[in-house]
This record gives structure tokens, sequence and C-alpha cells, in this order.
């Protein structure tokens, strides 16, 4: 029996810039971190006394003779591109629900390959899990995805990630004081919005927009290096809260699906309350809402907003890991 745990992430600057449409020719960049909540996939092998081959259990319950017959996009194609041939039982189990706006689709993707190439006795590396997440999802599965949440889900941390040239992307840990991360990590405030959305219907109407979008697609570029001067420097870290209001104005205007009255309303709530900026996390429509908050400022944001769910959560440093290995028992 295997168990990988892969964790979510949330995004602060950058996002719409490592679509494979816009950084093949400009290049991309994001500034994103991976938190403490977790998706869990657990795999072993089926015992051979039942009239099916496979046994996937998420949200559904299939039981399937072959790997073609399953319904899951992401299950199918993770099995076929490792040419998984035996009897399966996959599990899934997650902290956080899915379409939220925290790459729940990716990060399953990536636990899921991680599970079964540890069920194969195959060591996989970070880069190598990444690359074949960004693959299955972009190009067999053929949905409008980014290519930040794979990264982020199999490397972990908070980091610049650069997109484009021969290596596809690049990773680097941000170089700041565990005061300043620490600093910013308590500063930060996640509600759930209760609205939920497919991320990848959003997300192929802003590729539909790219041409029309360069300016707004620059300056979320140009956002990565500013924030991470802020993080590195003396700079007053509030700086990091009032940048993160601007991201979210310059990616509103990507699209008329990523904002709605509901969400304007939540992001207006929390700034009357104390909030310095925020944004919605992920694609738009929906999921999590992240406000920059000073301390003295969080109860009233709470208060304003207590008919959300706050998420209280830290920075993840660990990426996609395989928390359980049992050797198959012949």
């Amino acid at each position: 029996m295997i168990i990988a745990r892969t964790p979510f992430r949330i995004s602060f600057f950058g996002g719409g810039t490592d679509y494979p449409d816009w950084y093949k020719e400009n290049g991309g960049a994001v500034l994103c971190t991976s938190i403490n909540k977790f998706s869990y996939i657990t795999a072993r092998y089926l015992p051979p006394f039942f009239d099916y081959k496979y046994r996937i259990r998420y949200y559904q319950r299939e039981e399937t003779k072959t790997i073609s017959e399953i319904k899951h996009p992401s299950v199918k194609q993770c099995l076929t591109f490792l040419n998984f041939k035996d009897n399966l039982d996959l599990v899934h189990h997650a902290d956080l629900p899915a379409r939220s706006g925290l790459g729940s689709s990716s990060t399953f993707t990536v636990g899921l390959l991680h599970a079964i190439s540890a069920l194969q006795s195959k060591m996989i590396t970070k880069r190598e899990l990444a690359i074949n997440a960004i693959n299955i999802e972009q190009n067999l599965i053929k949905e409008s995805v980014g290519s930040q949440d794979q990264t982020i889900a199999a490397f972990g941390g908070l980091n610049k990630i650069e997109f484009g040239g021969v290596n596809e992307f690049n990773v680097t840990p941000v170089v700041a004081s565990h005061e300043r991360i620490n600093l910013l990590e308590g500063n930060l405030m996640l509600f759930f919005t209760r609205l939920s959305r497919t991320a990848s219907d959003i997300a192929g109407k802003q590729i539909e927009l790219i041409p029309q979008k360069i300016t707004q697609l620059k300056e979320m570029h140009l956002s990565v290096n500013e924030a991470i001067s802020i993080l590195s420097s003396k700079q007053s870290i509030d700086d990091f809260g009032r940048l993160l209001g601007e991201q979210w104005k310059n990616k509103k205007m990507m699209s008329s699906f990523i904002t709605n009255t509901e969400i304007d309303d939540i992001y207006t709530k929390g700034i009357s309350a104390g909030a310095i900026g925020g944004k919605l996390l992920g694609a738009g429509g929906g999921g999590f809402m992240l406000f920059y908050v000073p301390k003295d400022k969080q109860k009233n944001v709470k208060d304003k907003l207590s008919n959300l769910l706050h998420v209280p959560f830290r920075f993840d440093h660990t990426g996609s890991q395989i928390v359980y290995y049992s050797e198959r028992a012949d």
C-alpha cells in the first residue's frame, strides 16, 4: 500500500503568465507557495476476488474491468501514461474542497502520479512529477490549465517559478529571513466563499483573450519581482498586501468571468474591515479569497465576514511526498 500526500497552493503574483499560450512567446513567472492543506491518494493492488480490476473512490465510486472504462479523466490518463497493468484499489481524500482555486485538480494529478509510480517501485523526481502532470493535464486531458499548479504541488515551498525556454520551468526558493516569512504568513487570512466553479472553463476564456490583455499580463509578470523585493528587503511588509490589491485589479480586467457581485462584496467588506489588500485565488468565479490583514485588524475582518468559513493555514515546504509505503505481499 502507498499513501501520497500532496499540498494545495496559494498563488500570490503572476497568475495568467503560466499559460503556455503566453509564456512560450513571452516568458512567464509566478510567486506562489504550497500550504499545509493536503490531498491524499491511497493506492494498493486490488485483491483478485472481484469481477472488476479497478476500484476508484473519490466523490464518486467507479468499478471497471478496463482502464478505458474509467470516467475520471486524470485517473484514466495517468494509468495509461504509466502503463499500469495490475489490479488497482485507489482512494482519494482531501483537506479542502475541489474547484476552489487552490490547484486541487493538479494536486490530485501530481499525487496520483507519485502514488502509482511508487506502487510500481519507481523513484520519480519532483521535476519529473511536475513535467508529467503538466503533459497529462494540458496535452492528454486537454484542459485549459496553466503550469504553476503542477509545479508547486510537486516541489512545495515559497518559490518564484519562471516559465519558458528549453527547461520549460525553473523553480527558485524565495530568499528572505524567517522573521519576514513568518510575518507574511501571520498576516494572511483565507476565506472560503462557498462559490464553486470549473476552473478550466474560466481559464479557457482567459486564454482566448490573451492577445487583448498584453498590458495586464506584463504588469502581472513584473509584480513577481516587486513582491520578492518587498520580502527580501527592509521595506514595510504591508506593501506586499497593497501589491496584492493591485494584482486583483489587474486580474479582474482579464475576463468578465473572474468576479461577480458576491465576490466583489466579499472583497469590499474585507477591505472596509481593515485588510490592506487581497485577491480571489485561482482562475476566478469562486473558491477562496485571500486577504493580507495586519494582526490588530484580523478580528474585525473575521467578524465582518462571519458568514464565510475562515481557514487558518501555514506554508508548506515539502511538496508531494510518499508518507506510507508497504511492499506488496506475494
